[in-house]
């Protein structure tokens, strides 16, 4: 038993990473390749660097014909190659290389990030063109549409940003494209970037308004004045 045990500890172990098994199917991979690549895995890391179709498909349930041409295939798709070595005598020898694999599966996860992040930015338009509509009341004219592209675009503004710099616009009863682009402005030229540091800026500067204005304490929260950023 303890003899057996120890066999299998030297057997040793390959690691392999798990987005291998969720994007395989998107490298037009099946389950067939997918473990004839893992076997050549295992000989390289035990050190067998070019082990025949015979050694690979005696662990299959392939025949030697087909694990020549499943390798013959997968060399011509750019999932694996042999490449030229030479021993410290000079010798020159041929190896497999998993490189390519590992090449196309950063540039497949690379590729679906992006999508995300893109198909998530179109989203996230749709959503803040919406709210400016509804808070205008009408369908936005090609002209804010130019505009709210440029603050997304150009400006590089949150979305989160640009509807907290919607609200103070309509908290302080100015509610047009140039009230807001200046919202925008003075916010990008004091680094705001998020949504509390917003609130707490156009917080500090209502009660500079009421301050100055030095309101009664029994005036209704409507006579408190807002902070019109136009006359900065």
């Amino acid at each position: 038993m303890k003899d057996n045990i120890v066999a299998w500890l030297e057997e040793g172990t390959i690691t392999v990473p798990s987005l291998l098994f969720s994007e395989y199917r998107n490298l037009n991979l099946n389950e067939a390749e997918l473990v004839l690549l893992l076997n050549i895995m295992t000989f390289v890391e035990k050190g067998n660097d070019f082990p025949t179709p015979e050694e690979l498909s005696s662990r299959m349930t392939i025949s030697l014909s087909e694990c020549s041409d499943m390798l013959r295939k997968l060399i011509q798709r750019g999932l694996l190659a042999i490449i030229d070595e030479y021993s410290q005598d000079g010798i020159r020898f041929e190896k497999y290389t998993i490189k390519p694999l590992w090449e196309r599966l950063v540039t497949q996860f690379l590729t679906s990030t992006q999508n995300v992040h893109e198909n998530q930015k179109k989203t996230d338009e749709t959503d803040l063109y919406t709210c400016f509509e509804n808070e205008f009341g009408r369908p936005l004219s090609p002209f804010e549409c130019e505009s709210l592209a440029m603050w997304m675009d150009d400006d590089h503004h949150d979305p989160v940003i640009i509807k907290a710099a919607l609200r103070e616009a309509v908290m302080s009863g100015k509610l047009n494209f140039r009230y807001i682009d200046r919202i925008l402005f003075e916010w990008k030229k004091n680094g705001i970037k998020t949504l509390e540091q917003a609130k707490n800026q156009g917080r500090k500067f209502r009660q500079k308004q009421v301050q100055k204005g030095n309101p009664r304490e029994d005036a209704p929260p409507s006579s408190i004045p807002f902070y019109n950023w136009l006359e900065q």
